[in-house]
């Protein structure tokens, strides 16, 4: 059963920002692993099949695929909690590597910021509670310019091969 990496110094817990979460258990220092994305690699016919089944469990990795579970039992061991923030910790190295922005304080929640990995049409309401949340996300954030130059260097590989074409 494919499963993702969860750092030890981290805990799954009720999430303010939605449902379960993940945080860190024990203090972590800037540049250090937290999770890294596990699973099968899916087409997107796959994933629109069995989507209603894995519930947001994978992770966008190129146009036309991703890579998370499969089945509904795969769901626990693979999924990473890690909520989206519009004020992330978390930022992406290569392409399914999640690593700390900052120093993180135990006891703090771990978050994203789908621009990260995400280019889709899909357009979702945010309810992040961040102070500069952008109360409305849509698959295409990575073109923003003030987030290209704030998650530099942190966005998935897949997403910087976009920003950075050759």
């Amino acid at each position: 059963m494919p499963a993702s990496y969860l750092s030890p110094k981290t805990r799954i817990a009720r999430s303010p920002i939605h449902g379960r979460g993940l945080f860190a258990s024990k203090a972590v220092r800037k540049g250090e692993i937290v999770a890294i994305k596990g699973g099968h690699v899916l087409d997107r016919r796959t994933l629109q099949r069995i989507r209603r089944r894995i519930a947001e469990s994978y992770l966008q990795i190129d146009d036309e695929f991703y890579i998370g579970a499969v089945t509904g039992r795969e769901v626990r061991r693979n999924k990473m909690f890690i909520n989206h923030s519009c004020e992330p910790n978390v930022g992406i190295r290569g392409q399914i590597t999640f690593v700390t922005l900052r120093g993180i304080k135990a006891g703090e929640e771990l978050t994203y910021d789908w621009a990260m990995e995400e280019n889709s049409p899909t357009v979702t309401a945010c309810r992040c509670g961040a102070r500069r949340c952008r109360k409305t996300l849509t698959g295409q954030d990575w073109r923003i310019p003030r987030l290209r130059r704030r998650y530099r260097g942190y966005f998935s590989a897949y997403i910087q091969a976009k920003i950075d074409p050759r």
